[in-house]
């Protein structure tokens, strides 16, 4: 779990974030937000954790993806009164009894704590099983910049705020919200044997989606729902919809 911590300050730090990111800046009244950065077509660019710090806001990204987003933050910053700085704060995380300073992760109970410090780690907990049990996507694996982020997910995972206005990307992620149903997403499966993340998932000779984490005998995979029916076939795998 390598992470970086960019630092964000200045009179308008709140407001500049509000008017990008996919999640209300408020909510950090009340401990982490998670939230992404999306392409003006409504695509994925990075997610990311934003974390109370005193007058400052702490960005906590991946990071393989930590200077492409300070660039990018850069660029949307032009004269707004923003200080963006890389920063040597560590995360520390874990399932069992949170240290003190401890924020709990506002995607799911079942992902426990994050910790800031001066420290890096994490507690030994199966993350891969916990991520598969709850279909929650990780950054570079199931989060791709081919994203959409209603389609993994992210409502259910807290991570968009529909309620407060304008945001790059917005307008999609609002239409993809107030259709009838998605068509496409992600879902656990129970799957039979083992194979390489990215395999194409087929049924009945069509086409249904990807393979994704495997841990415990199920996986996230990205399915077109309306195909993903009785078993289906990921190279010699076998896989089915999770009861």
């Amino acid at each position: 779990m390598a992470r970086r911590i960019i630092e964000i300050t200045g009179p308008e730090a709140k407001d500049f974030l509000q008017g990008l990111v996919t999640n209300d800046i408020q909510k950090l009244s009340e401990g982490l937000v998670y939230a992404a950065l999306l392409t003006p077509q409504g695509k994925y660019i990075a997610d990311f954790f934003l974390v109370p710090a005193n007058d400052a806001i702490w960005l906590d990204v991946d990071e393989d993806l930590a200077p492409s987003l300070m660039q990018r933050l850069s660029m949307y910053k032009l004269r707004a009164d923003v200080t963006l700085t890389e920063t040597n704060v560590k995360v520390r995380r874990g399932t069992g009894e949170p240290p003190k300073g401890a924020l709990d992760d506002p995607r799911h109970p079942a992902l426990g704590w994050r910790l800031y410090g001066s420290e890096e780690g994490d507690d030994g907990s199966d993350w891969e099983s916990i991520r598969v049990a709850h279909c929650i996507p990780e950054t570079g694996v199931e989060l791709t910049p081919d994203t959409f982020i209603l389609e993994v997910g992210f409502e259910r995972l807290n991570g968009v705020d529909f309620r407060k206005g304008c945001y790059v990307g917005q307008e999609i992620a609002a239409r993809m919200k107030h259709k009838t149903e998605l068509r496409k997403g992600l879902a656990t499966v129970e799957i039979d044997g083992s194979v390489p993340v990215g395999t194409p998932i087929t049924a009945g000779g069509k086409p249904v989606g990807t393979v994704y984490t495997q841990a415990d005998n199920q996986a996230i995979a990205y399915l077109r729902f309306d195909r993903a029916k009785g078993d289906m076939e990921a190279g010699d795998a076998t896989l089915r919809m999770a009861e």
